[in-house]
């Protein structure tokens, strides 16, 4: 069966290199780190970076995620913001 990668439909983190105007500018990020579903591409720089994309999910490690199956991101999109002093994907589902 042949999966899309999610595309980060909007990101608050402002401070992250990635984000130009509310959207992720890497290829591709990792969700999770095995206890949040944090951004793990998340990086302070004083300099912007990426490209000139969208960013999608590439890895979710976030297993306890609805949406996570077989380690791969299966929501349409994903919304990522502030938690504490780090991003997280806020798309996040817990299982029930």
């Amino acid at each position: 069966m042949a999966i899309t990668m999610p595309k980060i439909m909007s990101c608050t983190v402002l401070e992250c290199a990635y984000n130009t105007n509310s959207e992720c500018h890497t290829m591709a990020i990792t969700v999770g780190d095995g206890g949040h579903a944090t951004c793990d591409t998340f990086y302070r720089a004083p300099t912007k970076g990426g490209a000139d994309i969208v960013g999608g999910v590439g890895a979710c490690r976030a297993y306890e995620c609805n949406y996570n199956k077989s380690y791969e991101c299966t929501a349409p999109g994903i919304n990522v913001s502030h938690h504490s002093e780090h991003a997280d994907c806020k798309t996040f589902s817990p299982r029930g």
